[in-house]
């Protein structure tokens, strides 16, 4: 595959991804535009062009004049082209939502970065009280949610037919968060975190977010390795948690950023440990602190620990700070 090839198929699977999220058709300029928040620069006329050829090789189809919709044959090549490319994926979602984040410390509002989970409306109600716990435990980035129904929107995204989307606050809130103080905040990886007499003991499980082309929590969610719900009831057990590190200097700021997150009622940070020693038996660099953060998706986590399904996009999108609620308010 000659270099040319490939830069066309990175275009391609872009464009994939931007119709892939997308519950109805999309027009040339409606993806550029999109494409654009994913930091691909590709002009309207350019992704008319490519729309064209994907058309004819079946991956695309045409609905109405301009708007476009992935087919079955688009979805898998979304999920088996270019695996390389996909290889810090991750990583690459983290840094983009977190300078999407502009959320006003001070003022408590702009934009916060969310999962998104899709149940079935029958499962939603049913995970509502499985859910709680863990909410009420503070098991998670925060307890602040936003529920959208068939047809509404959370973010890019359109809730599809007979689902009800769940979002809940990502931890990647700390790293807009810190970003846009001047604090540099390097994620290494996603893990399964052991808690022991409610307190974090060591990561048993951890998946580097440079080397991966999928979300850890959505890996450890599908692999049944969570037990949330224990962890709420007695406080041992093993939760969805994540590993950052920051330069030492930076120290007293991110302290006082996330202490101000906390008072606007977000940060799920458990530990922020000393200078250049280990966090829960994870090794820290030279002149850097370790920091855990809870993972936001805990209690979906629970919920299918329960046998609930749901359909998990971590570090999905952003919305407004002021359309979340209290996740107590949905039980009512």
């Amino acid at each position: 595959m000659g270099f040319e090839t490939q830069d066309v198929e990175r275009k391609v699977f872009a464009i994939l991804r931007v119709l892939s999220d997308s519950q109805g058709a999309l027009g040339a300029r409606i993806i550029a535009r999109r494409l654009k928040d994913l930091g691909v620069e590709l002009g309207e006329r350019a992704v008319r062009y490519h729309l064209k050829h994907m058309d004819e090789r079946g991956l695309t189809r045409l609905v109405g004049r301009d708007g476009r919709l992935i087919t079955e044959a688009g979805m898998e090549e979304l999920k088996s082209a270019l695996v390389r490319d996909k290889v810090g994926f991750a990583i690459s979602k983290i840094e983009l939502l977190a300078f999407r984040t502009d959320f006003d410390l001070e003022h408590r509002t702009g934009l916060v970065p969310v999962n998104v989970s899709l149940f079935s409306r029958d499962n939603f109600q049913r995970a509502l009280p499985i859910m709680a716990p863990a909410f009420e435990a503070g098991l998670c980035v925060s307890d602040l949610v936003t529920v959208a129904r068939e047809g509404e929107t959370i973010g890019e995204l359109i809730v599809p037919p007979g689902q009800v989307a769940l979002a809940t606050v990502c931890s990647i809130v700390v790293n807009g968060s810190l970003l846009k103080a001047g604090v540099p905040m390097d994620s290494r990886f996603g893990g399964i975190l052991q808690i022991k007499n409610h307190k974090p003991l060591r990561f048993v499980e951890l998946i580097h977010y440079a080397g991966s082309s999928l979300d850890p929590s959505e890996v450890f969610i599908m692999g049944k390795m969570t037990s949330v719900t224990e962890v709420a009831r007695s406080g041992d057990g093993k939760l969805l948690a994540n590993f950052r590190e920051i330069p030492v200097l930076c120290r007293p700021l991110a302290e006082e950023v996330i202490a101000k997150l906390s008072r606007a009622g977000m940060g799920g940070v458990l530990v922020m440990g000393n200078t250049s020693e280990p966090v829960c038996e994870i090794p820290v660099e030279l002149n850097r602190v370790g920091v855990v953060l809870l993972g936001g998706l805990n209690p979906i986590a629970a919920a299918e620990e329960a046998g609930i399904e749901a359909e998990n996009r971590a570090m999905s999108t952003i919305v407004d700070y002021r359309s979340l609620v209290r996740f107590r308010e949905l039980l009512r």
